[in-house]
């Protein structure tokens, strides 16, 4: 079978196909994988019994559940759900914003598809625009979405050292120019892969840029704040005429209900559902159905605070310390866990790159993420980018322990010499 140009380009080789094969590859083996590379969010009995709840009142409900699953919603997403979400932004943030400043998408993969290829690429009159990650390492889902080639800029972080094995990343702003070719700035808060949260300062000195460039400020708040919250350090919810805020139901604990929500400028969201309409009709509507009496009366909130970040707040605790543990003597670095649901783990000088790493470690049944496949749009060969692994802290606690273990045990055998 001959593929055309864009057939070719969505079945090439791409760092977040080889996480998904690795994710469904675990799920469907008789070896007993573990699972420390995936994105998949813990399964949290307190917040799953509001979920569950939530599906027994749409069974009792008159008609409720059948509306949810018998009924295209609009191709701007359920409209209930996008007044109730204004309402609560509104009231708990003073966003200036209503329901047509919201759109729903088919997930935040989805968003960042519809958003990314709105904003850059190939222009009618000739231009070829770009998306600045202004810090890389940036989202591995983000590299292949583009529908033409050469697709982003990204930029090298200014890296500080807080102590013996902890560091962080920040946007080295002297080196961060924005030319004519920029169509729009993005960045995740909380990073994924490294959990870095951007300050509300180094936020306020991108949307500045953003609004001198007459450009958007695009935020990934899939981890981030108000839900579901997976932050463990002061962070500042933001959102303005030129910032489109993206956010999703999957690491509340929906990532199967495929809903992603985007905050944006009304000609964005009008843009957004004129895609919506012609690539999937309507996005799907039962995750807005699950969250929604969450979002009219402020829960979900109340569940992100007090359930969600104090969970993954202790889980990230507990890896850190063992991987301290079991990596002394290894010239090791893990960036500062301040949101998400992942470790990034740096092994300076390593004598093999994070590829041929990720392979050993598959075959001792351990998967993450090797991190080369995070800095789309970097030009330079930075040896950082080999000497890095994703890590997810969201399993079971056995699994992330025993995981942690074997990845400590064949990296110190690297260093020693030994296979």
């Amino acid at each position: 079978m001959q593929l055309s140009k864009f057939g070719q380009k969505f079945t090439a080789k791409s760092g977040i196909l080889q996480l998904m094969d690795d994710l469904g590859a675990s799920l469907a083996s008789d070896r007993n994988f573990l699972m420390l590379g995936g994105g998949n969010p813990a399964h949290i009995p307190a917040v799953q019994a509001h979920f569950r709840r939530r599906v027994e009142a749409l069974l009792a409900a008159d008609g409720e559940l059948e509306r949810a699953i018998g009924n295209y919603s609009p191709p701007q997403g359920d409209a209930e759900f996008t007044a109730a979400l204004a309402d609560l932004l509104r009231r708990e943030y003073g966003w200036n914003v209503h329901a047509g400043n919201i759109a729903l998408t088919n997930g935040s993969q989805t968003s960042f598809f519809i958003l990314f290829n709105l904003l850059a690429g190939e222009f009618a009159d000739g231009r070829r625009k770009k998306i600045l990650l202004p810090l890389a390492p940036e989202y591995i889902g983000y590299a292949d979405v583009g529908l033409s080639d050469d697709f982003f800029v990204s930029r090298k972080p200014e890296i500080e050292f807080l102590d013996d094995h902890t560091f962080k990343y920040h946007v080295d702003f002297h080196g961060l120019e924005i030319g004519e070719e920029i169509g729009a700035i993005c960045v995740s808060r909380p990073t994924n892969p490294t959990g870095n949260v951007l300050t509300d300062d180094e936020i306020a000195r991108l949307s500045a840029l953003a609004r001198t460039h007459d450009i958007p400020l695009i935020i990934d708040n899939a981890y981030g704040t108000p839900f579901p919250q997976i932050i463990f350090t002061d962070a500042k919810p933001v959102w303005d005429e030129h910032i489109i805020v993206c956010m999703s139901l999957s690491k509340l604990g929906l990532p199967s209900s495929r809903t992603g929500i985007i905050i944006a400028a009304e000609e964005v969201i009008a843009a957004v559902t004129a895609v919506n309409a012609i690539t999937c009709l309507s996005p799907g509507g039962l995750g807005a159905a699950l969250a929604l009496d969450m979002v009219r009366t402020g829960e979900i909130l109340t569940i992100s605070r007090e359930l969600i970040q104090p969970y993954y707040r202790r889980k990230a605790e507990q890896a850190v310390d063992q991987l301290w543990e079991e990596l002394d003597g290894v010239d090791f670095f893990i960036h500062k866990p301040e949101g998400a649901i992942f470790l990034w783990l740096w092994f300076r000088g390593l004598p093999i790159t994070s590829q041929e790493l990720y392979e050993r470690l598959k075959a001792r049944d351990v998967l993450v993420i090797p991190g080369h496949h995070f800095f789309p749009g970097l030009k330079e060969d930075w040896k950082h980018r080999y000497e890095c692994l994703r890590v997810s802290y969201a399993q079971a606690d056995d699994v992330v322990q025993e995981g942690l273990r074997r990845i400590a045990r064949t990296v110190k055998e690297i260093y020693a010499g030994r296979d």
